[in-house]
C-alpha cells in the first residue's frame, strides 16, 4: 500500500496495484526533478531555500531581497580581500628582499670582503611567493570547498570553476587593461623571455593535463595518483624555471635576457650617476647598490645642491626593528580608526573629499580587523605574511558560504557564479596590482609575465591540493576514487579556455615581433588589442556557462 505520509495526494482511481506501482516509480522522479532545479542542469531554478547565513529568520525574507543582501555581502568580502591582499604583498616584498651577509677573502690583498646577497632567487620568488600569493584567495577557496565536502564521493564544483574562471580573468581582462595603460607610443616588454616561455609552456600543459585525466585516462573520475602527479608537477615547474634562469645546459632555452629592474637603474630615473674607470695600478673596489625600496639617507658632511650628485649611506642597525615594534603596531590601529589622510587634505573638491570619507568609513571594519596583522618589519615579514594568509582563508570561507546561499536561493548554477562573480572578485586585486605595475615599471614583467605562472599555480596547487585531500580520504575510508559531477562541462571549459588563450598569446607574440613589446604602442592598435582580449573573455564565460547548464 501507499505510505499515508506521502506528500502526493492519492485519487480513488490510483488504488489499484498497477497504479500504485506507477505512483511509487514517479515519487523519486519527482524528487529528482525538484533537485535538478538547483543542480547543474539549469542556469536558474526555483524552489524555497531553507539555508541561512547567520539567523534562521533570513528564510522568511523574500528571495529577491535575500539575493541582494548576499550579493552585497559577497562584494564587501571582495573589498576585504583587496585590503588584506595589499598587506600581504607588502609583507611578501619584505620577505623577498631579505639579504644575508657573505664574507669572502680577496685573493689579491688577502683582506675580508663583506657583501650582501639576496636569499631568494628572483625566478623562484616569482613562481613561489608571488604567484602563490596572487592565487591564494582562489586556492584557499578551493581548499575550503574540498574540506567541506570531505567524505563525499563527488568533488565540489566551486573550487575548480573559480580557478579556471580566475585563470581566464587573469589572462584576458588583465592583459586588456595593461596593454592600454602605457602612454601613447611607449613600449614595455618582458625582460626575460626565456623564463616566460618556460612558464607559458607549463601553463598550457597544465590544462592539457587536466583534460587528459578528466576525459582520457579515467573519465569523470580522479584517482589518488592523478591528484598526486598534478601537485608534483609544480615542483617540476620550479626546477625547470630555475634551470632556465641559471642557463643550465640541456634544460634551458638559449634566449637572450635583458637587464632586470632589480639589477640596474634606468638612466632617466636615476637619482645619482657617477662613472668609474679602472686603471692598471688601481686597487680592487666594490660598489654597493642599495635596494630601490629603502630610504636614501645623506652622508653627514656632504652638501647636496639641486643639480649635484651626492653620496648616500644606508643605515643598518641590527636592533632597529625591536624598540619600535609596539609603537608601529599601535600606529596601525590609530590609522585604522582615522578618517583623515594626507591625500584627503590635499583635495579641495568637497565631493571628492566626501567620497573618500565614505570609502574610509566603509573600509573601517576591515582596517581595524587587519590592524592585528603584525608590522612587516618583524621576522623579515614572515609573521605578517602568515597572518595575512590566515585572514584571507577566513574571508574565503565566508565567500564559499555566501556563494552556496546565492546558488540555493536564486537557483543560479554554482559553476556560473564561479566563472563570473567569484573569479572576478578574487582576481580584482591582481588587476589593480598589474595596472599599477604597467604604469610605474619600465618592463612588463611585474604586470603580465607573472600571469602565466599564476595560472600554472592555479592548476597544480589550486586544483591539485583539494583533489589530493579528497582522493586520499576516499582511498583510505572507502577505497573509492573521487568522482566529478560535471566533468564534461569542466572539460569543455578547459577546451574553450585553451583555444582562446592560444589566440591571446598569439597576439602578444605578434606584438612582440612587430612592435618590439607586449604592452603599449600606437593607441589605435592598443585599443584594438584590448577589445579583442575582452571579446575572448566573453566567449569563454558565455560558452562555459551554457555548457554546464546543458543548453549547448
Amino acid at each position: 500500500m501507499i505510505d499515508p505520509q506521502s506528500s502526493l495526494s492519492v485519487h480513488p482511481w490510483l488504488m489499484c496495484d498497477t497504479c500504485q506501482e506507477l505512483l511509487i516509480k514517479m515519487v523519486p522522479l519527482a524528487k529528482e526533478t525538484v533537485e535538478s532545479r538547483h543542480g547543474i542542469s539549469s542556469i536558474i531554478g526555483t524552489g524555497k531555500c531553507e539555508s541561512y547565513l547567520i539567523f534562521s529568520s533570513e528564510t522568511s525574507l523574500g528571495d529577491a531581497f535575500r539575493i541582494f543582501l548576499y550579493f552585497m555581502g559577497l562584494a564587501y568580502c571582495f573589498i576585504g580581500l583587496s585590503a588584506i591582499t595589499a598587506r600581504f604583498f607588502r609583507s611578501m616584498e619584505n620577505v623577498v628582499k631579505h639579504s644575508r651577509k657573505v664574507v669572502e677573502i680577496d685573493p689579491y690583498n688577502n683582506t675580508k670582503i663583506v657583501r650582501y646577497e639576496k636569499v631568494w632567487n628572483f625566478t623562484i620568488a616569482d613562481i613561489s611567493l608571488l604567484a602563490f600569493g596572487t592565487s591564494f584567495p582562489q586556492i584557499s577557496l578551493a581548499t575550503i570547498d574540498a574540506i567541506r565536502n570531505i567524505g563525499n564521493l563527488y568533488a565540489g564544483g566551486l573550487g575548480p570553476g573559480t580557478l579556471v574562471g580566475s585563470a581566464a580573468f587573469d589572462l584576458f581582462p588583465i592583459h586588456a587593461v595593461c596593454v592600454v595603460v602605457p602612454k601613447a607610443g611607449e613600449l614595455k616588454k618582458i625582460s626575460d623571455i626565456g623564463v616566460w616561455l618556460v612558464e607559458l609552456a607549463w601553463s598550457f600543459w597544465a590544462y592539457i593535463w587536466l583534460y587528459i585525466i578528466l576525459e582520457v585516462w579515467t573519465p569523470n573520475v580522479i584517482t589518488l595518483w592523478e591528484a598526486l602527479l598534478t601537485v608534483l608537477q609544480y615542483g617540476l615547474l620550479l626546477t625547470h624555471a630555475y634551470a632556465q634562469d641559471k642557463r643550465w645546459p640541456y634544460l634551458s632555452l638559449p634566449m637572450e635576457r635583458t637587464q632586470r629592474p632589480e639589477e640596474w637603474v634606468p638612466p632617466e630615473t636615476a637619482i645619482c650617476k657617477q662613472e668609474f674607470q679602472a686603471h692598471e695600478n688601481d686597487q680592487r673596489s666594490i660598489v654597493d647598490i642599495f635596494s630601490i625600496h629603502d630610504k636614501d639617507k645623506k652622508v653627514p658632511g656632504h652638501d647636496v645642491g639641486e643639480s649635484s650628485c651626492s653620496n648616500f649611506l644606508e643605515e643598518m642597525d641590527e636592533n632597529e626593528d625591536h624598540p619600535h615594534v609596539l609603537t608601529m603596531w599601535k600606529q596601525q590601529f590609530l590609522d585604522a580608526l582615522s578618517l583623515k589622510t594626507s591625500e584627503s587634505k590635499k583635495q579641495y573638491n568637497i565631493y571628492l573629499r566626501l567620497a573618500r570619507l565614505c570609502w574610509r568609513l566603509l573600509l573601517a571594519p576591515w582596517r581595524l580587523l587587519f590592524a592585528f596583522v603584525p608590522p612587516y618589519h618583524i621576522a623579515h615579514g614572515w609573521l605578517a605574511f602568515i597572518c595575512s594568509l590566515i585572514f584571507i582563508s577566513g574571508i574565503a570561507y565566508v565567500v564559499t558560504k555566501l556563494t552556496d546561499l546565492i546558488s540555493c536561493v536564486s537557483g543560479i548554477n554554482p559553476y556560473v557564479i564561479a566563472f563570473t562573480a567569484l573569479a572576478s572578485g578574487t582576481s580584482w586585486p591582481d588587476l589593480v596590482a598589474s595596472k599599477i605595475a604597467a604604469e610605474r615599471q619600465t618592463t612588463a614583467d611585474s604586470a603580465i609575465a607573472n600571469i602565466t605562472c599564476s595560472n600554472s599555480v592555479n592548476i597544480y596547487v589550486g586544483i591539485g591540493v583539494p583533489w589530493l585531500i579528497n582522493t586520499a580520504y576516499n582511498f583510505i575510508a572507502y577505497r573509492e576514487p573521487l568522482k566529478i559531477k560535471d566533468a564534461a562541462g569542466l572539460s569543455f571549459s578547459l577546451l574553450v579556455f585553451f583555444s582562446t588563450s592560444v589566440a591571446c598569446i598569439a597576439v602578444l607574440v605578434f606584438r612582440r615581433l612587430t612592435l618590439g613589446a607586449e604592452l603599449g604602442g600606437p593607441r589605435l592598435w592598443a585599443w584594438v588589442t584590448c577589445i579583442f582580449f575582452m571579446l575572448l573573455w566573453l566567449i569563454f564565460v558565455v560558452l562555459s556557462s551554457l555548457k554546464v547548464s546543458d543548453i549547448i
